[in-house]
């Protein structure tokens, strides 16, 4: 959907804007590959686990990105909480570990985000997301913050379509635009563009009892094609 997510719930997108975790109401477990133009030493592996409790939700993901001269992984403990049936708050704290070969210094980080969903109609959704809303001060190397505002409506019970905005320190407005179309049950087609790097996407997902896989396409203007894979356990 051209990461259109922070409006849309769902697994994954929980983790991009922790007030979706609130609306997730079943114990699951989910590992995501992505091979960013078709290159072995960009992969990012990512596991993530939900854990619903009454109104509120948690959530734990781990991220690893590079390989042995370079990597950078992600630590994240996350909790939703629901406002009713139509809005939830969420935050997530974020920790950050980039290792290098040779005699450079291996660099920490530990930030938070936090999220806010609301419904204004039935069919329609918003949202708004900010991620590391710190002062450089604070820390010992700088760390872009960055806030995202979207919405998305279902015009139809199998077609939900959303736009969404990205602005983040030191960079040019970013927006994205995607939809989701349930061509039968149970089998979703899924296409969308960004404006950073003129990238148009394609997806797939299909359930299949409890369990859920998804295919992932996203091209560049000068760098190629993204791959994404994943699959989602839905435990309890």
């Amino acid at each position: 959907m051209g990461s259109v997510c922070i409006m849309k719930t769902g697994f994954w997108p929980s983790f991009r804007n922790p007030s979706l975790l609130a609306f997730n109401s079943s114990l699951s477990a989910g590992f995501n590959y992505e091979n960013r133009f078709n290159i072995g030493q960009l992969g990012t592996r990512t596991a993530a686990l939900t854990i619903p409790s009454g109104k509120a939700s948690l959530g734990a993901l781990y991220s690893h990105f590079g390989y042995s001269g370079f990597s950078r992984s992600m630590t994240a403990l996350a909790c939703g909480l629901k406002f009713g049936e139509k809005m939830s708050a969420g935050i997530q704290l974020d920790y950050f570990l980039e290792k290098t070969s040779g005699e450079y210094e291996n660099h920490h980080s530990i930030t938070f985000e936090a999220g806010l969903f609301f419904k204004p109609a039935d069919n329609v959704s918003a949202a708004i997301h900010l991620f590391n809303p710190l002062p450089d001060s604070w820390r010992r190397s700088a760390m872009p913050a960055a806030i995202r505002a979207g919405a998305g409506i279902g015009l139809s019970r199998v077609l939900f379509a959303g736009a969404e905005a990205e602005m983040s320190t030191g960079g040019i407005l970013i927006f994205r635009t995607g939809f989701e179309y349930e061509v039968k049950e149970r089998l979703w087609l899924r296409a969308g563009f960004s404006s950073e790097g003129t990238s148009f996407t394609f997806g797939l997902g299909y359930l299949f009892k409890s369990v859920k896989i998804d295919l992932g396409f996203a091209s560049h203007e000068k760098l190629g094609i993204t791959s994404s894979a994943s699959i989602i356990f839905k435990i309890k």
